[in-house]
């Protein structure tokens, strides 16, 4: 469980240090630079994802705290089909998603932990879910806020690139449910 705590801190800091650090950040890239920077940020980063992973890994099924309904599965495949949507806004040019939503995956990440929040009873499950839960939801406020601050605009959507984004994030979403959870994760989606 211990890993799993560290992996959770590691990673979620170092993705917070915009939302909740930026002047701080701001000065660390004037002192050192833009390339260490990144260096840095990535090393933390991937070595709290690895520590995160292993550590439910190995805590995944230790503690439960409840018992969910059965139905709660299929309440979470149905909230991952956006979630997928969600996922690839942020990469398709000018699509309606990210012209309206401004933060898509950090929303997608938001769904995704609430989605398996609601179907996972184990404390490691409430830690990890509940964990980056909490994040998103502190990232997106943060987020717009410093959209409003700087009058951040975001381009128009077209049809198309809507079209793309709903598209990739179905056949995202397919490969998930026939396959890719269950050996990514070796759990399969129901």
């Amino acid at each position: 469980m211990v890993m799993l705590v560290v992996g959770l801190l590691l990673f979620l800091g170092a993705h917070s240090t915009r939302a909740f650090a930026e002047g701080w950040r701001g000065a660390t890239i004037a002192r050192i630079g833009e390339g260490p920077w990144k260096g840095i940020y990535s090393v933390v980063s991937i070595a709290g994802f690895v520590l995160l992973v292993w550590g439910y890994g190995q805590a995944r099924q230790q503690m439960p705290l409840w018992d969910p309904p059965a139905v709660m599965r299929y309440v979470t495949v149905l909230l991952m089909l956006p979630a997928f949507v969600l996922l690839v806004a942020p990469y398709v040019p000018r699509n309606g998603i990210k012209a309206n939503l401004h933060h898509p995956q950090i929303l997608s990440v938001m769904l995704w932990a609430f989605a398996h929040l609601v179907s996972n009873g184990n404390l490691a499950d409430v830690l990890l879910f509940g964990g980056f839960l909490a994040w998103s939801i502190l990232s997106f406020s943060a987020a717009r806020k410093r959209d409003r601050a700087a009058g951040t605009v975001y381009p128009a959507g077209t049809p198309r690139g809507t079209a793309v984004c709903v598209v990739v994030g179905l056949v995202l979403y397919a490969a998930f449910m026939m396959g890719l959870h269950k050996w990514l994760i070796g759990v399969p989606p129901i």
